[in-house]
């Protein structure tokens, strides 16, 4: 199955580190970001399961939640935890879902047999509210993540959902933003009342709402 931006996150229903979860439910009024790893006991993943559990509370600030996979089992999982801990500095504090059978990943389209005919790749989702996809990367199994990327294309989308702006390149909090074409110059007197630069009709920028 293929997953792309706009389309419902495919609920499923999976044991974790935390207990069976119903994802749908478990997702909530939250954003969510999910995301798989190869495999337990491998150095990259644990070094980015300690990253995630170091930042986690920035991700709480965001309503977000976060929740890991891979094809080993739960019992694999709580065995690697003492590793994250003792190799990271920080304990797991969110769920990683054990999916020997395959089914999520497979929903999510994670493994990519031309890399790896049985590891998942290293993917990571952006999953608003209403359980839309808002953001999917792959990246190869020996490249681990940017958390700080991550976070801030969370503040973004969460920008973004808010109001009708877009983020320019290298955008991060603070910056300004672009007024969506969709939005006349008359409208945005009103809607962004810190004014804003017309450096071309389709390009107009505004402080940060």
């Amino acid at each position: 199955m293929t997953v792309h931006l706009g389309d419902t996150a495919p609920d499923f229903t999976a044991e974790t580190t935390e207990g069976t979860i119903h994802f749908h439910e478990w997702l909530g009024d939250s954003w969510a970001i999910l995301f798989s790893h190869p495999k337990d006991f491998t150095p990259v993943c644990t070094t980015e399961l300690g990253a995630f559990a170091k930042r986690k509370a920035e991700f709480d600030k965001r309503n977000t939640k976060l929740i890991g996979l891979s094809v080993d089992s739960v019992e694999s999982h709580n065995a690697w935890k003492a590793d994250i801990e003792e190799t990271q500095g920080a304990a797991l504090n969110y769920p990683l879902i054990g999916d020997e059978d395959k089914q999520v990943a497979t929903l999510y389209d994670m493994i990519h047999p031309a890399a790896n005919d049985t590891l998942t790749v290293r993917s990571v989702f952006i999953i608003g509210p209403d359980k839309k996809v808002k953001l999917q990367i792959t990246y190869p199994a020996s490249t681990g993540r940017n958390i700080d990327e991550i976070l801030r294309v969370l503040d973004s989308l969460q920008l973004v959902a808010a109001h009708e702006v877009a983020t320019p390149v290298n955008w991060t909090p603070g910056q300004d933003v672009i007024i969506a074409n969709s939005v006349s110059n008359e409208e945005a007197q009103t809607r962004f009342p810190k004014g804003f630069k017309e450096l071309k009709p389709y390009l107009r920028l505004t402080p940060q709402p």
